[in-house]
């Protein structure tokens, strides 16, 4: 469900417009969402110190994969896209790849990896801890949910933000062995963003009914994805879409993207999400309702 991002940030330059679109908009929400979570932090509020956890943890869980990712393929994936871009351009040397791909590889290293776990040491320590509750005493929405519960229901609006964004801007939608463009695409990853925040306030909520709709669901829209990729053409659907036969060239012959390479990564993705959410799952287990306010809270096993 996310190709549209990993192609435009993989096939680069000429993208039509309403792809570019998506990114600006995708970094813009994520500028201010880190200007938010930066401001709540000065000023030690509760709500900014579980969110700033949360989003560490995953940003760790998946930026390692990305990493992993990265290092294996990026080498080939450079080199084919550097010839699909400027076939009459000399050759590079062997010492000047190695140079780039190592600053590439140390920079989305130290940005996926390296800063994360500096967030990790830094908010998981006890005096933090202790000194924002000290500083913010009123109980406030992240002290409702359990920080992994809550942690999963940030992946699920998250999800859902984009999901929204897509329909409007790359309405592309992977169906059972097609794909979807236009405005059926829209209508469905309207109606997907919609379950995906629904699902976020669920969970939130600690409905046990939920956690079991949302595992559905993503089994269903895996299945789907899957399917899809192996028996359509990805490059139709984007042409389609109004992508020129430069881009779909250079799409075409990215390594990154072939059917077998994409498929593989996005099971590890896959996997590690289904893992979590089962991890997760001991908190919708024992349900018991907090003294005074009838809110139901998860007791999970010691």
């Amino acid at each position: 469900m996310l190709l549209g991002a990993l192609m435009s940030r993989q096939v680069g330059g000429g993208l039509p417009v309403r792809s570019s679109v998506l990114n600006v908009m995708t970094y813009a929400l994520l500028g201010m969402g880190l200007i938010t979570l930066g401001i709540g932090s000065i000023r030690a509020r509760r709500w900014a110190w579980a969110l700033v956890l949360t989003l560490s943890c995953m940003w760790l869980i998946f930026g390692a994969i990305g990493t992993i990712g990265l290092i294996a393929l990026l080498p080939t994936t450079f080199m084919a896209s550097f010839k699909a871009a400027s076939s009459d351009a000399p050759p590079l040397s062997n010492g000047v790849i190695a140079v780039v791909l190592t600053l590439i590889i140390a920079f989305c290293a130290i940005f996926m990896v390296v800063l994360p776990i500096i967030f990790l040491a830094f908010y998981r320590k006890r005096d933090v801890e202790e000194t924002v509750k000290h500083r913010d005493p009123v109980e406030r929405w992240t002290d409702r949910c359990p920080l992994p519960v809550l942690a999963l229901c940030m992946l699920f609006l998250c999800g859902g933000v984009y999901y929204f964004l897509m329909s409007f801007t790359t309405p592309i939608f992977p169906s059972f062995g097609r794909y979807l463009t236009g405005w059926p695409a829209g209508i469905c990853l309207l109606l997907l963003a919609g379950f995906d925040g629904l699902v976020a306030y669920s969970l939130f909520r600690l409905r046990t009914m939920w956690w079991w709709i949302a595992a559905a669901g993503l089994l269903v829209r895996w299945a789907s994805t899957i399917v899809t990729f192996r028996r359509a053409n990805l490059l139709d659907a984007y042409a389609k879409m109004g992508w020129s036969q430069k881009q779909l060239d250079m799409m075409n012959s990215n390594p990154m993207l072939h059917p077998g390479t994409f498929m593989y990564w996005g099971a590890a993705f896959g996997l590690a999400f289904l893992g979590y959410m089962i991890w997760v799952k001991r908190y919708f287990t024992n349900r018991t309702v907090s003294a005074g306010s009838g809110t139901p809270m998860a007791t999970p096993p010691a």
